[in-house]
């Protein structure tokens, strides 16, 4: 391999060379991996050992916090320490591709040798870098419009596709107290509203960053987009409205439609106590899954196509790390090892690579069998029909996030974290101030962002 050659060559290490050109493994690498619960962790320990067994290659598993995994890698990266391989989120993909910390053509070797075409475009383009790849998809999340489909099947409603489809839903099914048409975030300091109106947002095609950085909203898009919300947060029950009230009252049937993450699939089926369905008097009951359908790409009149919110995580091969030895474990990680990797949280867990060339959803299918739950386990496929399991996978294909294409993923992130898009709709749906007030008082806030 050339770029393996070439650091071996420099280090001036003959042994490796030999190693190298004889492709010769590593006795061992190590592997940094931020899914430290204890059960998690176990897994991939398993993982590890059945490549240790297929290859001779040991590979430790050290778990990171999250918190600590910027600070750690930094400092690791200026000793020349730093791990293999490293299981990381989507903000560190580019700054450290930039940075030299990764291997972006061991990342680009491991596709290659997979299948390129194998993976979902989305999860893909999202670490895309320099004409290849910065690191390389191992599993992911998109964010849901999770929805009644008995309800709206028998009021002959299309699936919440659109914003209209939502709003169509609501002028039939809205009729409080017993039914909510939607309960959408408004509590402007959590996390929840950012990441629910970064999806709102994107599926009109909105976005506050271009290629140079900070990018003024488009007036007339982004009314569209605050008119919909006030349409879905008029729709909601009075108060300030996060994660938790959303789930609570669509588990207590009083709720049509909600924004959620897949985290929540294994609630719905009453597979975990803490969190139980309470639509009956049955906590274990799985009505309610059976009851739901879900949309990941979402649209709104100025973007048709639409988009999903993802989430994506990725295995990184490190500048410092032997490479061959990297490679093979990230590749039998993705193939021989799927299964069990996406295994360590199924439901959080979709499947970036839906299955080989020869077959091309294999993992996909492996991935419904998994058992998901946690005081009850069952497989997905069990609780869900098969074209529901195929929009929970499908939405990765067409997976965004706001500065991801334009390189400007910090900025953007900064600029969620602000809080000032939330504080700013919050006004607007009070009915405080109005559209192209609000549009500009979000482009005057969001352009000091830095």
């Amino acid at each position: 391999m050339k770029h393996t050659l070439t650091k071996h060559l420099l280090s001036g290490a003959a042994m490796a060379l030999a190693l190298a050109a004889t492709g010769a493994s590593a006795d061992s690498i190590r592997f940094w991996t931020t899914e430290e619960q204890p059960e998690r962790l176990a897994k991939q320990q398993e993982m590890a050992a059945a490549f240790q067994e297929q290859t001779g290659t040991e590979v430790e598993v050290i778990p990171v916090t999250e918190n600590d995994l910027g600070t750690r890698s930094t400092a690791a990266f200026a000793a020349g320490d730093l791990p293999d391989v490293i299981y990381h989120t989507l903000q560190y993909a580019l700054p450290w591709a930039e940075a030299g910390l990764l291997d972006s053509e061991a990342a680009g070797e491991v596709l290659e040798g997979l299948g390129k075409e194998t993976f979902a475009p989305g999860a893909l383009k999202m670490a895309a870098f320099d004409g290849g790849i910065a690191s390389v998809p191992v599993d992911g999340w998109t964010q849901m419009v999770v929805y009644r489909k008995d309800l709206f099947d028998a009021h002959g409603l299309s699936a919440p596709n659109t914003y209209a489809d939502v709003l169509a839903a609501i002028e039939k099914l809205h009729n409080p107290p017993e039914m909510y048409g939607f309960v959408a975030p408004t509590k402007v300091d959590e996390n929840f509203m950012s990441q629910v109106l970064e999806h709102v947002f994107l599926a009109n095609g909105v976005t506050p960053v271009d290629g140079e950085g900070f990018a003024p909203l488009d007036e007339a898009k982004t009314i569209e987009v605050l008119e919909f919300y006030k349409g879905i947060v008029d729709a909601s029950p009075p108060g300030e409205l996060y994660w938790k009230q959303s789930r609570e009252l669509y588990f207590s049937g009083q709720a049509a439609m909600i924004i959620w993450s897949p985290f929540i699939l294994d609630e719905l089926a009453g597979l975990r106590d803490s969190a139980p369905p309470t639509i009956n008097e049955d906590p274990t009951s799985r009505d309610l899954a059976a009851a739901t359908g879900i949309v990941t790409n979402f649209a709104g009149p100025s973007n048709p196509d639409g988009a999903a919110w993802g989430d994506v995580r990725y295995f990184g091969i490190t500048s410092d790390a032997d490479t061959d030895a990297a490679i093979d474990f990230v590749k039998y990680s993705l193939d021989e090892g799927y299964g069990k990797t996406l295994s360590i949280a199924p439901e959080g867990k979709f499947p970036v690579r839906a299955g080989t060339e020869a077959e091309p959803n294999k993992f996909k299918d492996l991935w419904a069998t998994l058992p998901v739950g946690v005081d009850r386990k069952a497989p997905l496929g069990e609780l869900y029909a098969q074209d529901m399991i195929d929009e929970i996978v499908g939405g990765l294909d067409v997976a965004q996030r706001w500065g991801v294409s334009e390189g400007q993923l910090s900025l953007a992130s900064k600029m969620i974290n602000s809080q000032a898009i939330n504080r700013i709709v919050r006004q607007f749906t009070d009915g405080d101030i109005g559209g192209a007030e609000a549009v500009a008082a979000m482009n005057d806030a969001l352009a000091k962002v830095n």
